[in-house]
């Protein structure tokens, strides 16, 4: 008897248009700046700044005037470190290797000092400013690569050791690409050296690897800045189309009167590049 209550329940409820369209009056969306800029001692100094833009906002067409309507142009920024001051100029640069854009550019190589910050100060047109400090950290090298077939087969795997100094608090981030670095990694992750047990760390692959492929692994020693801004940008990613996920804030290490998004920070990392042998 119950389970014919339940057809006539179910075709009743089949039967009923369960349809309705909600419109949801959303705020205005006030677009912020953005600034990314990545210091490598004995590179020259590079600045991305642009505008954020609705989640809903329709993408702007890949015309003459998309830089034009993305890019922050006529601020002024500059670097400040060991009493010296770098201007960087507003001017569009692509790097061939990477494939990165950067809108602000200075020619002067990063000084490779650990002893001193880093102060970023950008001046927008308006007169709002943007502030950030950063500090170069000393590389943790990679101490091997180890490259193991697994047996009766003709794939490998590759070991990458590390050591963990255990006094201080280290932040990582690990990426490994597979033939050349403007490929998408197959590793990207970052972790706190709380979770490690060890002084020796060790990142491995599956049995993915065959005979002459190129592996490319790179080991970044992070501030905990970019740590938190790395782990509120994943997870805001990972939120994206979930309607039960929560909203997840960037956090970014920026000050200011531009309440602006982003990071300012040091990429210190040892990359070793591996040719898989047997």
């Amino acid at each position: 008897m119950k389970n014919i209550l339940f057809f006539i329940l179910l075709i009743i409820a089949t039967a009923c248009n369960l349809e309705k369209e909600i419109d949801i009056d959303l705020p205005d969306y006030e677009s912020r700046p953005v600034v990314e800029c990545y210091l490598e001692p004995g590179q020259p100094f590079a600045l991305l700044l642009s505008r954020s833009a609705a989640y809903f906002d329709t993408f702007p067409t890949l015309d003459a005037n998309f830089l034009a309507k993305t890019l922050i142009s006529d601020a002024d920024v500059t670097i400040t470190h060991n009493g010296k001051t770098y201007k960087l100029k507003n001017t569009l640069i692509i790097n061939s290797f990477t494939g990165k854009v950067f809108n602000y550019y200075l020619l002067d190589f990063v000084p490779e000092n650990y002893d001193a910050n880093f102060e970023l100060k950008i001046t927008l047109a308006d007169g709002r400013t943007i502030e950030a400090t950063t500090r170069i950290l000393p590389v943790v090298p990679i101490d091997s690569l180890v490259v193991e077939f697994e047996e009766d087969d003709t794939l490998a795997r590759i070991l990458t050791y590390v050591t963990d100094a255990p006094t201080q608090a280290n932040f990582y981030r690990r990426m490994l690409h597979n033939t050349t670095l403007d490929s998408i990694p197959e590793q990207d992750f970052f972790l706190d050296d709380r979770l490690i047990k060890s002084e020796v760390v060790v990142f491995g692959t599956g049995y993915d690897y065959a005979v002459g492929d190129t592996v490319i692994n790179t080991i970044i020693h992070i501030e905990k800045a970019y740590y938190n801004f790395l782990e509120s940008v994943f997870n805001a990613r990972d939120s994206n189309g979930n309607p039960f996920g929560q909203p997840n804030p960037i956090a970014s290490n920026l000050r200011g009167t531009a309440d602006a998004l982003g990071i300012f920070t040091f990429l210190s990392y040892d990359r070793k590049t591996t040719i898989i042998e047997k």
